[in-house]
């Protein structure tokens, strides 16, 4: 079954539970399938949340079987490294670093690293290694925000500055 019609499955009832859908990934290894669901909450997810929510799921794809075989099912949050799945998602991060697979190489790579400028229509441009380049949303595989650890270090240090 494709991602997309994976998505149009579980994507209402996730969100019916009060949860965002953020995305899924879905790996038909035969050794190791793999179904992983990517949920957020303003209030952040916990361990509670994911059990919920992988209950609620399971029990739909029990019921609609929409992969063969066996699988492992994981519900997670996105977590520091979100991965990116739609344009919306590279336009909420407009500024941030993304590291991110093509499907076919561009300019001879599939990999790039660098900052989200801007989102146009099926695109996203991109700066890397201080140069401009546009990417078709259509031959990215895969793509996560890289963490900014130093930022987050200062951050928490100045919450804890001001606690004390």
């Amino acid at each position: 079954m494709s991602n997309s019609r994976l998505d149009k499955l579980v994507q209402p009832l996730v969100e019916e539970l009060g949860y965002e859908f953020v995305g899924l990934e879905h790996s038909s290894n035969p050794k190791n399938a793999m179904l992983r669901i990517y949920i957020d909450h303003e209030a952040g997810i916990d361990l509670d949340d994911c059990s919920k929510v992988s209950r609620e799921v399971a029990s739909l794809l029990d019921v609609e079987d929409p992969i063969s075989g066996h699988y492992n099912l994981e519900i997670s949050s996105p977590g520091l490294a979100r991965p990116l799945f739609t344009p919306e998602h590279y336009q909420q991060f407009v500024g941030e670093e993304v590291k991110l697979n093509l499907f076919a190489p561009e300019d001879g790579r599939r990999k790039f690293t660098g900052r989200i400028l801007a989102v146009e229509g099926q695109s996203v441009q991109l700066s890397v290694d201080d140069i401009e380049i546009e990417l078709s949303f259509g031959n990215i595989a895969k793509a996560k925000l890289v963490p900014d650890f130093d930022g987050l270090m200062v951050k928490g240090n100045q919450k804890s500055d001001k606690a004390g």
